[in-house]
């Protein structure tokens, strides 16, 4: 038994208000970069990306990531293959919410679900707050890919994202056996860790 041709994946932007989210978004869905303005509620683009012979249809989600709009962002969580979790690099205090955000999720949607952490803005070396170095040890601690990003620049948005389609896109795949059943009993995959909880 194969995969369906076409999976419609539901991803979401999580983090601090302005970390950069929208700008991430809009850069690899439409390769450019909004007027900035803060995400006001819930608002997602969709993208096609390839992957074997099946094509993924990413529904993404971008969430305020303002205090007042965190219940309503975090009521998205629900049903979500995958989230990019993102950061600042020039803001210390976003890196350490980190730890919150990765509690919702866990609680909103269990740990079955694919998270790749993003150290956005690393084309502002001269204002950098948090090492490189903290945000893999971060993403090491919780089982997560971590990458340093530039929505500006567009660096390591496509790579970021195609690596979180093709781990969605594999644990499909592992749930069809040799038997073209599905095994309902796979162990979950572990996101929480000591940091992160």
């Amino acid at each position: 038994m194969a995969l369906p041709a076409s999976l419609t994946v539901k991803l979401v932007m999580a983090g601090d208000s302005s970390v950069g989210k929208t700008c991430i978004l809009t850069r690899y869905t439409d390769n450019c970069l909004p007027s900035y303005m803060s995400t006001v509620g819930i608002d997602f683009k969709t993208k096609a990306v390839e992957i074997d012979d099946t094509t993924l249809k990413l529904q993404i989600w971008d969430t305020a990531g303002q205090e007042r709009f965190h219940t309503l962002s975090v009521s998205y969580f629900r049903g979500a293959q995958g989230f990019v979790l993102v950061y600042d690099i020039t803001n210390t205090v976003s890196f350490e919410n980190i730890a919150l955000w990765m509690k919702d999720i866990k609680t909103k949607s269990g740990e079955d679900v694919e998270v790749v952490l993003l150290g956005n803005k690393c084309d502002k070396e001269d204002e950098r707050q948090v090492s490189k170095e903290r945000g893999e040890k971060l993403a090491w601690e919780c089982g997560i890919p971590f990458f340093e990003t530039s929505a500006k620049d567009n660096i390591n948005i496509d790579k970021a994202f195609l690596i979180l389609s093709e781990a969605i896109y594999s644990k499909r795949s592992s749930l069809l056996t040799d038997h073209n059943v599905v095994n309902l009993r796979e162990p979950k995959k572990k996101l929480s860790c000591l940091t992160c909880i």
